[in-house]
């Protein structure tokens, strides 16, 4: 039964249908499979529809709902215009702004590739201009674009919290440390770049422009403010800040920026719409295929199989790694969470393993594989938006996913870069 289910996927993945059509036609094939007919094949539906049903995942197409309404508007301009104030002077400082502006947009977006699409537009430009070559910026921006990954609010850590029964607002805290350890290892990057191709620094700014360039962005940063301060202040749900960002949002570009009409609204929703649909599709044929293989007992033959039973935690967590990792480096990372949580959920439970660390470390995992050779969706996401050929977009990438792999090897040997925070906020 195994090798029927996976070889309907991967047959149905070599002949090009997209991700959600192998996930749903290998679930009715291990359903009949099961039950010997399809006669109960409601019952699979039902798996679908409870799927998306969890309330949490309504704060996914606010949050990119609200990250299309910034990326149309002002807010994104304004956040790395205030980051340039006060980095782009030091050396490697246009790079290092990049890095702080995907980490800043994060903040307000949780989508690697919109953080690809609202930072490397103008940026891209910028970096070329001041010297650095096309290589080293495009690897930064689509590598730096993963900290959006992991700084809340994180689709990927919604997802992840709704398919594994973990707290989001615990996810959302463990991510601020790996993110910002990531945006310290990019930037220390960017000075020894500067350095050693003699790339010219930009003029210091004037701290009467500084303190304008803050005044222009205060407005833009009390998204993280709502966010954060709103769902650990006992004010929000994450589902409710997601709704409270959109209304944000919409008062913030078209009243007080007044950049983006009730035309551009209604078109930014209709392709909110469009996304959503996709990812929710993903998500019901995720949940269907999730209870066929748990039903199949198909997640302890793979776990048997590889001998991860007699690891100890750190096999259990490397394992994991790789397996997230490699996945993403060929399918979407929605799906890849979708379909590997729950075949790693029983060990991770009988190996006794802080949910929210595990969390974390595949969420990085994710974001890694999602910018990394050879089918990372934000590698075609700035192919797409650059116009670039593919080689010439991936060939400056092995450096930062080294950092990266680095990061997720200090997580694992220590932990409290991700649980500190979260074990601050609930001794407090």
């Amino acid at each position: 039964m195994t090798a029927a289910i996976l070889g309907t996927m991967i047959v149905l993945l070599l002949l090009g249908f997209p991700m959600m059509v192998p996930l749903i036609v290998a679930s009715v094939v291990g359903f009949v499979a099961i039950f010997g007919g399809i006669g109960h094949l409601e019952t699979l539906v039902q798996q679908v529809i409870a799927g998306i049903q969890p309330a949490s995942l309504i704060a996914v197409p606010m949050f990119i709902f609200a990250a299309e309404i910034m990326t149309r508007g002002q807010s994104a301009g304004r956040l790395i215009d205030v980051v340039m104030a006060f980095l782009g002077h030091i050396k490697g400082g246009l790079a290092i702004s990049t890095a702080g502006a995907c980490t800043m947009f994060g903040a307000v977006s949780g989508s690697t590739q919109a953080t690809v699409v609202a930072v490397g537009g103008p940026m891209r430009p910028r970096l070329l201009k001041a010297g650095y070559s096309d290589r080293f910026t495009l690897a930064l921006i689509i590598n730096a674009s993963d900290i959006a990954f992991l700084i809340p609010p994180s689709i990927g850590m919604i997802i992840y919290g709704v398919v594994s029964g973990t707290s989001i607002a615990e996810l959302f805290l463990a991510g601020i440390g790996p993110g910002l350890l990531i945006l310290v290892m990019f930037s220390i990057y960017s000075y020894i770049y500067a350095v050693r191709h003699n790339v010219p620094t930009e003029p210091r700014m004037p701290w009467p422009d500084r303190l304008r360039a803050v005044r222009r962005a205060i407005w833009p940063m009390g998204f993280p403010a709502l966010i954060i301060g709103g769902i650990y202040g006992g004010i929000f749900s994450p589902t409710e800040a997601a709704a409270a960002c959109v209304l944000y949002a919409i008062v913030l570009e078209m009243v007080v920026f007044r950049q983006v009409s009730p035309r551009q609204l209604f078109a930014t929703a209709k392709s909110t719409g469009l996304i959503t649909a996709v990812v929710f599709i993903l998500v019901g044929a995720g949940a269907a295929f999730s209870y066929v293989i748990s039903f199949a007992q198909i997640p302890q033959e793979i776990l048997a199989g590889i001998g991860i039973d007699g690891m100890g935690p750190y096999g259990v967590l490397f394992t994991i790694s790789i397996a997230f990792f490699i996945g993403c480096m060929f399918v979407d990372p929605i799906v890849v969470i979708l379909v590997l949580v729950p075949i790693f959920a029983p060990v991770v439970q009988a190996t006794g393993l802080d949910p929210v660390l595990v969390g974390t470390i595949i969420t990085l995992q994710v974001a890694i594989g999602s910018a990394t050779p050879p089918f990372g969706c934000d590698i075609f996401t700035a192919i797409a938006v650059f116009r670039r050929p593919y080689w010439e977009v991936i060939r400056g990438t092995p450096p930062f996913v080294v950092m990266l792999l680095s990061v997720s090897v200090l997580l694992i040997f220590f932990p409290q870069i991700a649980l500190f925070l979260r074990d601050l906020s609930i001794d407090g």
